[in-house]
Order: structure tokens, then C-alpha cells, then sequence
């Protein structure tokens, strides 16, 4: 039978997240998977969405996508989890049968669409009134229980935080990943990351993971960048005191060889840009605003001579089911550092606060731990 839950929901554009309020649940369906939310993180990206994409979204909206929690039921249709499972969720949506999925790409999926319900469909998440709820990435973790297709989750260790586990659902995968999925640093390459948010303490971590020889963390904040050297970061740049292109490139002899831009702002991709050297790529990872352009210099020296490349990357190149248990793992054997990740354990009612002392550079990440 549908349950009755509590959710925060997104009325519109900055106007902020709702205090908890009752909301209906519906049972899972075919492959998807009722998951009792433990941990649901808070990721920019949530805001940036309510922020920034003006009238463009199907308000209501219920968003959260960084979730751990446990299988509480499963669709007929479901064959790799089971009740009791402890699972964390991730928004790539994947159909695990088209050319991509089949080539591991499943982040570059062709039929996402196949995650989530069809228009015509009784919604996952309704009003008690029957008004239907969008849920934001197929998982709408700002809540006490989500319903999600069985491709966007994966069963993880059972010993590893649920706070923690929330975070490797998107900041790990995503930052972690673009280092070691997508960059592929090797042993003794070059790297700059520019943010040092969540996202960038995990690219921190996956080039220390990858045997980075050096680490330059860049940020506006000298706290975040003090706190960058616990994962990894061998120098610190604070780019409100001095030019990070300069800089880095006096640290590492001419520019490195892989450049993460963690902010979605246009300056600071032009920087990752660059701050390249020889056959260096900068990676855009950061979630820019709609018509967001740079202008960069192609000629033939910069461009071919100089080999540059610059690259999007989306959720860290990750394959959910194989990542996102191995993070875990490592978390859990201390080989990735998710303890420090997690700013505070908050109630569903103090979203908003959260993302008031993430703006102020106050929090890495907050997870409602209390629904």
C-alpha cells in the first residue's frame, strides 16, 4: 500500500526548501526498489538547480540525490537487491542494454528514460490530494523513503557511515571519479583542482588514490584550502591573493598535466585552461549556469602545438554498481577519506540553514541524518 512520508519540497525558483510536509509514496513497481532513507547529503547542485534554472523545471519538485539507505521493498521485476540491503544511490540513470552501456559508458547512457516512470503513470511521489511531485533525478532524496529504479543503486558495506555513504553517492563518483575514470592520472602527474568543495576534495583524493606527484588546490577561502591538505593537496593557492595561472605554473615548471574545474564558473575554467601545460587537459566538472560561454586561443601553437585539450565530465565517468561499492570499501579501510567530508548531521527542517553556511564557505557537506 502507498505510505504517507515526510518530505522538504521546492515550490520554485529561490524560494528555498519547505518545511517537512506529507507526501505520498507509492509502491514499487516493476524494477524499482523502496529504499528507507538513512542519510541524504546536501549537494550544490540541488541549489544551483532551484537557483539558477528559473521557471525551466516541473515545480513542485522533490530533489536530494546523494542517498544511503536500506531495501525496504523491491518491484516484481527486481533480480540484484533485496530487503534489508544497504544500498546508496546514484543519479546516473542507466538501461544497462544500449551501445554505450554495453561499451562501459553507462554515464553517457542513451535511454535514461528507461529509470524512470512513464508520463502517463501514476507519479512515484503525489500530494495527498493526488497532485504529482517531480522527483529530481529519479530519487528525490529529501525525504524519509525514496523509490528508485534498481540501476541507480548498488549494495555497499554494510560497516561503512550512512552519512558517509550518502556523500560517495554523487561528490565521490563524481569528483573521485574524473581523476581516476576519466583523467586517468598516473603515477607522478601534475594536478590542479580549482573548488575545493565536495567535489573537490574528492578529485583531491582520487589523484592522491592514482599517485599524483603533486596536488595544487585552489580556492578563495584559506580555511578550505588548510582543510585540502587532509586529502591529499601538496600546495595551496588562495586565487583572492594571487594569480593561480602564474602560480601554478611556477609550481610545476610550465602547467600541469591535468587541470579540475570544481565551480561551473566561466573565469575559473578559462584559468584551468590556462594553467595547462604540454599535452595537459582541464576538465570541466563544475554545474554552470544555462548559456555559461569561454573564449580560448586555438591557434596553431597553443592549441596543436601545445596539445591542450578540455573536456566535460559527467558523474566521474563512473559505473555505479562497480564504484560505488569499491569507494565504500575504501572508506571503511581508510583509503579514502569520507570522515572529513561530512560538515554536520542535520534535520530534514534545516535545509536551508545547511545551504546558507555551504554558500558562506562555512560547511563542506551537510546530510540529514533526523527525517
Amino acid at each position: 500500500m502507498p505510505q504517507t512520508i515526510k518530505a522538504s519540497i521546492a515550490y520554485g525558483p529561490k524560494q528555498g526548501f519547505a518545511q517537512p510536509e506529507d507526501v505520498i509514496i507509492d509502491d514499487p513497481r516493476g524494477a524499482e526498489v523502496l529504499v528507507d532513507v538513512k542519510a541524504s547529503g546536501l549537494c550544490h547542485s540541488d541549489l544551483h538547480y532551484v537557483d539558477d534554472f528559473g521557471d525551466t523545471l516541473p515545480y513542485p519538485l522533490l530533489l536530494g540525490h546523494e542517498v544511503s539507505g536500506i531495501v525496504e521493498a523491491v518491484g516484481p521485476e527486481v533480480v540484484g537487491l533485496k530487503p534489508g540491503d544497504k544500498v546508496v544511490a546514484s543519479l546516473e540513470k542507466i538501461c544497462g542494454h544500449c551501445s554505450k552501456c554495453l561499451s562501459g559508458r553507462p554515464q553517457s547512457c542513451l535511454h535514461p528514460e528507461e529509470c524512470e516512470r512513464p508520463a502517463d503513470a501514476k507519479p512515484r511521489i503525489s500530494f495527498p490530494d493526488g497532485r504529482p511531485i517531480t522527483q529530481m533525478f529519479g530519487i528525490g532524496g529529501f525525504a524519509q523513503k525514496a523509490l528508485i529504479h534498481e540501476n541507480q543503486l548498488a549494495v555497499v558495506n554494510d560497516q561503512v557511515d550512512w552519512a558517509e555513504a550518502a556523500c560517495i553517492g554523487c561528490s565521490t563518483i563524481t569528483g573521485a571519479g574524473a581523476a581516476i575514470n576519466t583523467a586517468r592520472v598516473r603515477p607522478g602527474d601534475t594536478v590542479a583542482v580549482i573548488g575545493t568543495g565536495g567535489v573537490g576534495l574528492n578529485i583531491i583524493s582520487g589523484a592522491r588514490l592514482a599517485g599524483a606527484g603533486r596536488i595544487i588546490a585552489i580556492d578563495v577561502f584559506d580555511n578550505k584550502l588548510e582543510f585540502a591538505k587532509k586529502f591529499g593537496a601538496t600546495d595551496l593557492i588562495n586565487s583572492k591573493n594571487e594569480d593561480p595561472v602564474a602560480k601554478v605554473k611556477e609550481l610545476t615548471s610550465g602547467g600541469v598535466d591535468h587541470a579540475f574545474e570544481a565551480i561551473g564558473l566561466a573565469p575559473t575554467i578559462k584559468q584551468a585552461w590556462d594553467m595547462l601545460g604540454v599535452g595537459g587537459t582541464a576538465f570541466v566538472i563544475g554545474l554552470t549556469k544555462p548559456g555559461a560561454t569561454i573564449e580560448i586561443n586555438v591557434d596553431r601553437f597553443q592549441f596543436l602545438g601545445f596539445q591542450k585539450g578540455i573536456r566535460g565530465v559527467y558523474m566521474g565517468s563512473t559505473n555505479p554498481k562497480h564504484d560505488l561499492p569499491m569507494y565504500a570499501d575504501f572508506a571503511v579501510d581508510g583509503r579514502l577519506n569520507m570522515h572529513d567530508i561530512v560538515s554536520q548531521r542535520i534535520e530534514l527542517r534545516q535545509i536551508d540553514q545547511a545551504y546558507e553556511q555551504l554558500v558562506a564557505g562555512k560547511t563542506i557537506r551537510s546530510v540529514i541524518t533526523k527525517f
